[in-house]
Order: structure tokens, then C-alpha cells, then sequence
């Protein structure tokens, strides 16, 4: 019912900067929430950033100052613009989205597939 598309990972080397995007689309009634989790080799996933449908954000303190994330609700669209990367940045990238599904009006949580963002050192 609702899809999500990434893109924008690679590989960098440390100190340079990325941009991922994420779309939404398919019976989409409304976005609440969108936002960014990491999963690197080894670990859990974590929450990178996240912004609420009035564009209150916030960030794991790992990336604060690094990191901004933005919404474009008219394209169903979120953004993570990540500078200053480091190789503890490394990992794959999810993009998760907070929907109310058109028709039902039901709640429906989605994930994206996965961009890898790799930081050389």
C-alpha cells in the first residue's frame, strides 16, 4: 500500500558529506513521523534522526551538529543531509515512515529496503 524509494548512499571518505532521500508513495492519507535509522555490522539498529509532521526533529547524540534532517510534505519526501562523516558512520541506512493509509485511515509503519553508507578513513 505505501512504498518507500532511498537513495543517496556511497562511499566517502571521512570528512566529506552525503545526502540521502527518501519518497513516499502509494494510498497515503497522511505522514506523521519520517526518519533515519542506521544498522552497522555487529550492532542493533539505531535511531539517527527523526521529524514530526510540525517539523520538531531530534537526533542521536552522535550526530547532532553533523546531521540535519528535513521533510518536503508536498513530495512525501525526507532528507538527511549527514556532513562531516566519520567511519563510525558507516552502515546501512533505513528510512521508516509513520502513515495513515487512505480509505481505512489505519496506521500503517514502513521501512525501506536500505542504502549502505560507507566512510573511509
Amino acid at each position: 500500500q505505501v512504498q518507500l524509494v532511498e537513495s543517496g548512499g556511497g562511499l566517502v571518505q571521512a570528512g566529506e558529506s552525503l545526502r540521502l532521500s527518501c519518497a513516499a508513495s502509494g494510498s497515503i492519507f497522511k505522514i506523521n513521523a519520517m526518519g533515519w535509522y542506521r544498522q552497522a555490522p555487529g550492532k542493533q539498529r539505531e535511531l539517527v534522526a527523526r521529524i514530526m509532521a510540525g517539523d520538531s526533529t531530534n537526533y542521536a547524540d552522535s550526530v547532532k551538529g553533523r546531521f540535519t534532517i528535513s521533510r518536503d510534505n508536498a513530495k512525501n519526501t525526507v532528507y538527511l543531509q549527514m556532513n562531516s562523516l566519520k567511519p563510525e558512520d558507516t552502515a546501512v541506512y533505513y528510512c521508516n515512515v509513520d502513515t495513515i493509509v487512505r480509505v481505512s485511515f489505519r496506521y500503517l509503519e514502513v521501512w525501506g529496503q536500505g542504502t549502505l553508507v560507507t566512510v573511509s578513513s
